[in-house]
């Protein structure tokens, strides 16, 4: 998989239309996070506080995207890893996957990680199936934070799930 790593991304609307672009995604928010979920600014913040956001393209046309930062120099987290709704369903996202993962590694990574909103079953159960397990700790949804979206349930929190990458 290409990859470019890049230092601000004005394609962030792709990650929008992923995560709340209604229903044409079987991974989406829409029913519980509505608003806006990416702006240029807060990748902008994200980017500068140490998060690499690597995009693959074809033709021009962007497939897909994901963010890593290192927590440590072994601990990575995964995040907004993100398909274009056209392209789901197609394998692409366990490629996207993958292929992420194989960039941490390559950097050091021993263990990654990642938060997932606990009602998203159908993503959830998507990274057991490839090695990610729940480790029963959970953060708090950023109520208040109009950057990532206005919820409509006033019940959200995240799961933590990891893998461990070692072989």
């Amino acid at each position: 998989m290409a990859w470019r790593c890049c230092c601000c991304w004005p394609k962030c609307f792709c990650r929008n239309a992923a995560y709340r672009g209604g229903e044409t995604g079987w991974s989406t928010e829409a029913g519980y996070i509505t608003g806006v979920r990416t702006t240029v600014d807060l990748l902008r913040e994200e980017i500068a506080g140490g998060a690499q956001y690597l995009l693959t393209e074809e033709e021009g046309i962007l497939k897909g995207c994901v963010c890593l930062h290192p927590v440590s120099a072994d601990r990575w987290y995964l995040g907004a890893l993100t398909v274009s709704p056209t392209l789901q369903n197609a394998g692409f996202g366990r490629e996207l996957l993958a292929a992420s993962e194989d960039y941490a590694v390559q950097r050091g990574a021993r263990t990654i990680e990642m938060t997932v909103v606990h009602v998203r079953d159908a993503l959830i159960a998507w990274y057991e199936r490839r090695g990610y397990r729940l480790t029963g700790e959970t953060r708090a949804f950023p109520y208040g934070d109009d950057r990532y979206g206005t919820p409509m349930r006033d019940d959200l929190y995240f799961v933590v799930l990891e893998r461990d990458l070692r072989p």
